[in-house]
């Protein structure tokens, strides 16, 4: 593999909560145009994996090592409320660098273009999901994780995202999404936590 190439790997990784093994002996790579759904049911570890993939929560065993840069979606859209949704977005397209036409691009390929001068507040679980993926596109990081992207989102969302993720490892991307749903996307491998499970 060319070393510029974005990958992520896992190798032998255990995640502790409380007194509790979550799940311990996963090892995972996803490299260049793949994608791999982390599956199982709610409670399993899914977001807690996607948090130790992403830097943000030690593992209690196992390491995780990258190339390229990262952008995680999670339940948290973190987008002012108070603000008009694009300048909620502008506020994050300065932090991370991302110039005007790209976010509006990215606006409009996820149907927020017409909701941009609406208050965050007042957007509806859908439209905030969909808030929150604009900005992970947007940032323009060869490597996505997505965790629970399809909650809230109705079926043409649902077929949009999928879309999406298709055409980003098509480019060469790496994207690992975790969901109890099922997805549909070419070339998805799985993998399902309960067989980690402690």
């Amino acid at each position: 593999m060319n070393a510029s190439e974005p990958f992520l790997s896992a190798e032998d990784l255990a995640c502790r909560r409380g007194d509790r093994i979550l799940f311990a002996g996963l090892s995972l790579h996803v490299g260049p145009g793949q994608a791999l759904h982390l599956a199982g049911a709610n409670g399993i570890g899914k977001s807690s994996l996607m948090r130790i993939l992403a830097g943000l929560l030690r593992p209690y065993a196992g390491s995780v090592a990258r190339g390229g840069a990262l952008a995680l979606l999670d339940e948290r859209p973190a987008l002012d409320t108070h603000q008009p949704l694009g300048r909620a977005l502008a506020f994050w397209a300065r932090v991370d660098g991302t110039a005007h036409d790209r976010l509006e691009r990215v606006s409009d390929n996820v149907g927020l273009g017409d909701l941009l001068d609406v208050p965050v507040r007042y957007l509806s679980t859908g439209q905030r999901k969909r808030a929150a993926l604009a900005r992970t596109i947007a940032q323009g990081a060869p490597i996505w994780l997505l965790d629970e992207p399809l909650n809230g989102l109705d079926t043409a969302s649902v077929a949009m995202v999928e879309r999406l993720v298709a055409r980003h490892c098509a480019d060469g991307g790496v994207c690992l999404l975790a969901s109890h749903q099922p997805v549909a996307v070419p070339g998805l491998a799985r993998l399902e936590l309960a067989e980690f499970a402690r």
